[in-house]
């Protein structure tokens, strides 16, 4: 990873941005978000075989290579997120695909320790897999066939309860996984491959049910990331919308830089796990991947920044770049702002550089862990500061001043704890 960061930082510092107008900075950024969500798509459909195998033909094996699926599919969609903020349509369909944190009791079986229904969450424990018949708000539900339909329309967020993560990457990972038992010890989620096998050999029960759940979670995804893909092609809603107007979208896009580095990820992702030293707020928490997800996030504001993404069979999408708009009339804080971007990838490279060499993310998250509370630390200051250069581009370009996400935790970490 150390080779990737170090190429990244020649790229950002010794490039020579194309002289661009903004309409040419639109299209490339919308040619990027079309790439990034065809890879998003492409890497599901291979998960979606993966389970497909998995369910056919349950192993140590097949659970094995679903994981290692649904791992290469996390690379392009953390790189997506930068799309997100500044562009109605992402945002507003995101919550379907990446939602967390999840209560997990929801779907499936869980540890006694785990508690049972809370006043904030009358299904923090409904276990749909093992029930056929449900109700929800009142209202029985007819559970018996485990359907995309059934996650999406009556299940997911359930009385508005935004824990209830019912579809997307992270129910699926819990499927895979299974919990993450450890706390701020050694191991991710270790559900055994038999709780997928028939007859005799299948364990925790249910273990058809859980098959269809996990057949129904991973098709919806792969059917939200068709549409997706499908609003950033020529004609497409997306796509429409930050042409049709030069300042909104070049607004659009520093809002996903700004907003994504400084309250989504710099905040609710990082710095808030670290205040309250729990692991149950890492981003992929059942399978330990949080690393990955927080190293992707910040490659995808360096890539949008710069204009050009790799894609992941190696081929390359690049031309006119925000980076090109600001350095045509600020050279310097061009330079400023590409340099804070690779400072960041640095900081979050190191992060995940120990983690990839067993250094958790959820043990970096323990009270008195100080290599760990280093490493988070200069990642969410890096961010940070990069959000400051952020803000600076938007003076500069002359546009209104955007009001970026913020975060309890980075501007009042008092009231974390209320």
């Amino acid at each position: 990873m150390k080779t990737l960061v170090i190429g990244l930082m020649t790229t950002a510092l010794t490039a020579v941005p194309a002289l661009a107008n903004k309409a040419d900075v639109l299209d490339n950024y919308s040619n990027i978000a079309a790439a990034k969500f065809e890879d998003s798509l492409s890497t599901a459909q291979a998960l979606q075989t993966a389970v497909n195998a998995l369910i056919a033909s349950p192993s140590a094996q097949t659970l094995d290579d679903a994981k290692t699926a649904w791992l290469a599919s996390r690379v392009p969609y953390q790189q997506t997120e930068v799309y997100r903020f500044g562009n109605a349509i992402v945002d507003d369909w995101e919550g379907k695909v990446n939602a967390w944190p999840l209560d997990e009791g929801l779907i499936d079986y869980v540890d006694a320790d785990y508690g049972g229904a809370t006043d904030e969450n009358a299904y923090a424990v409904l276990n749909v897999i093992a029930n056929p018949k449900i109700t929800l708000s009142g209202k029985d539900i007819d559970a018996s066939s485990i359907t995309p339909a059934l996650l999406e329309g009556a299940l997911h967020e359930a009385d508005e309860v935004e824990s209830n993560v019912a579809t997307g990457y992270h129910a699926i990972e819990f499927l895979l996984w299974g919990q993450d038992l450890n706390g701020h010890g050694e191991g991710a989620g270790n559900r055994p491959w038999s709780d997928y096998a028939q007859g005799e050999a299948c364990t925790n029960n249910n273990c058809d049910r859980r098959g269809e759940y996990l057949k129904a979670a991973t098709d919806l995804l792969v059917s939200d990331l068709e549409w997706m893909v499908a609003q950033w092609q020529d004609g497409g809603a997306a796509r429409a919308e930050v042409m049709e107007n030069e300042s909104a979208g070049i607004s659009a896009i520093l809002t996903g830089m700004g907003s994504l580095s400084y309250g989504e990820q710099a905040g609710e992702r990082m710095k808030l796990g670290l205040l309250l030293n729990d692991p149950e707020e890492e981003h992929d928490c059942f399978s330990d991947n949080t690393h990955n997800s927080h190293f992707y996030d910040g490659l995808g504001v360096q890539n949008v920044y710069l204009g050009t993404y790799t894609r992941v069979d190696g081929s390359v999408v690049s031309g006119a770049s925000l980076s090109g708009l600001v350095a045509a009339t600020d050279a310097e804080l061009d330079n400023v702002l590409k340099a804070e971007l690779v400072a960041t990838m640095t900081e979050l490279g190191d992060l995940k550089a120990a983690a990839d060499n067993g250094f958790a993310y959820d043990q970096m998250l323990e009270r008195g862990n100080k290599e760990g509370e280093a490493l988070i630390t200069d990642a969410v200051n890096a961010l940070v500061t990069q959000t400051k250069s952020i803000e600076r581009v938007t003076n500069v370009l002359g546009l209104e001043k955007i009001a970026f996400e913020g975060s309890d935790s980075l501007d009042n970490p008092n009231a974390v704890f209320q």
